[in-house]
């Protein structure tokens, strides 16, 4: 069955709901993995995506998404400002660029930005293309049409981050304060105005395999192309603070699963890869080809150096931004 769903994705078709769940089944495992990363290779090659992230605003959100440290409804005591200074996230931004990362973005907690929030943050991608030619991204929340024309013709971003987080089925058991619908408007908002989007989701929050399916057909059906895949890493004070965490199996095979779904996409470590540093190598090798480096928006990452001699060790070429081309270690 493997062979058979692989020559069926590696001919562009796609596999179905019913096809996906029977993979995620299987016991030969291992030929699951290798089957993933044949079918990664061949329409993604050996390049691996790189890019970074600032914390633009911090804490005070008035959603109640059950994972996050940054929601106002709990007590995870982290560290709260409104907006980032601007020479902190101008020099963030230039030392990835320095570093070889593609892309940075700009992150702020909240259901939204204001207005006014808005025009401090094009001042700082202003800043920073003025200073580096990094690719510019943003995920700024649920924002309107507006503010999306405002940030492709002022901010010049090329990418906009909205994640699913989680499937339809599974939405409203983790978030009461906004939809997914809400989230699905903002992307295909994005996408009328050419900008790429970036959307993913979180895995081990209590879904199961089946779900997390639903996600990846969802994602494949809105022609995603950059889908960040979190590992939960429950926080103290959270709903989801003692929850266990998934196997390695369970992980790898949820890797797999994306990329057979989305065979062409970016599918990028994303928060809470640093759990997986053990087993990072076999993800690598079922699926993954992109990654979220340096810090996230609450807790420490990894190091950006260190990734990179990991990733071109396990037969990368890193995507280098910088005139000098892709860096070989």
């Amino acid at each position: 069955m493997i062979e058979a769903l692989k020559q069926k994705v590696l001919n562009n078709k796609k596999i179905s709901h019913r096809e996906a769940v029977e993979l995620s089944k299987g016991t030969n495992k291992q030929a699951l993995y290798d089957a993933a990363n044949e079918i990664r290779r061949h329409f993604c090659k050996d390049t691996l995506e790189l890019c970074s992230i600032t914390n633009a605003k911090s804490g005070k959100c008035s959603e109640n998404c059950k994972w996050c440290s940054q929601s106002a409804h709990y007590q995870t005591h982290i560290k709260e400002y409104d907006i980032v200074e601007r020479n902190q996230a101008v020099a963030e931004a230039y030392n990835s660029y320095q570093q070889g990362v593609s892309r940075h973005s700009l992150v702020t907690s909240g259901r939204k930005v204001s207005d006014k929030t808005l025009d401090r943050l094009i001042l700082i991608y202003n800043e920073i293309s003025a200073r580096c030619p990094i690719g510019l991204c943003a995920s700024l929340g649920l924002v309107n049409e507006q503010q999306i024309i405002r940030l492709k013709e002022e901010a010049h971003i090329q990418n906009y981050h909205c994640n699913l987080e989680t499937a339809p089925s599974f939405f409203s058991k983790l978030v009461s304060t906004h939809t997914i619908e809400e989230k699905i408007t903002t992307i295909k908002l994005a996408q009328k105005h050419g900008i790429n989007v970036c959307s993913g989701g979180i895995i081990g929050m209590g879904e199961n395999m089946e779900q997390r399916i639903e996600l990846a057909l969802l994602l494949r059906e809105l022609n995603i192309r950059s889908i960040p895949l979190n590992i939960l890493q429950p926080i103290a004070g959270t709903p989801l603070q003692n929850t266990s965490p998934l196997s390695e199996e369970e992980l790898l095979t949820s890797i797999a699963i994306f990329r057979f779904i989305n065979p062409k996409a970016r599918l990028r470590f994303a928060g809470g890869r640093m759990q997986i540093k053990t087993f990072q190598h076999k993800a690598l090798k079922a699926g993954i080809n992109a990654a979220i480096t340096g810090d996230y928006l609450t807790s420490t990452g990894s190091n950006i150096q260190q990734d990179i001699k990991d990733f071109t060790h396990a037969g990368f070429t890193i995507n280098n931004s910088k005139k000098t081309g892709t860096i070989k270690l």
